[in-house]
């Protein structure tokens, strides 16, 4: 028996593929907001990243398992700080400049 991956949010087509772009993306019905009630997004001001809410909802729709910040420590915080160093580089951002971006809020949050 071959191998099935669950909650994948893409169907597999007759061929046995799977055609992200033929078909609706499940991210772009997570309503993204950082304001009001229900938001699942936190504003640049209170440290980026999504809302408990924000996380469950996507967890929901998609299956994943998107956890809250681990500023104390361990792999996943090293391999966020990796990540977003690496946009911070593409996107040229320097945080001591613009600390009211985003990804400088969020990775003030991660403490990296």
């Amino acid at each position: 028996m071959a191998y099935v991956q669950k909650n994948n949010p893409y169907k597999v087509t007759s061929c046995g593929r799977r055609r992200t772009f033929m078909q609706e993306n499940p991210l772009k019905k997570l309503r993204k907001t950082t304001r009001g009630k229900g938001r699942h997004f936190l504003s640049a001001k209170e440290g980026a990243g999504m809302t408990a809410a924000g996380r469950a909802a996507y967890n929901k729709e998609t299956g994943g398992n998107l956890r809250a910040p681990q500023p104390g420590g361990g792999s996943r915080k090293k391999s966020y700080c990796a990540r977003s160093l690496g946009q911070m580089k593409k996107h040229n951002i320097d945080c001591k400049k613009t600390p009211k971006k985003r990804l400088c809020a969020a990775r003030r949050r991660w403490k990296c």
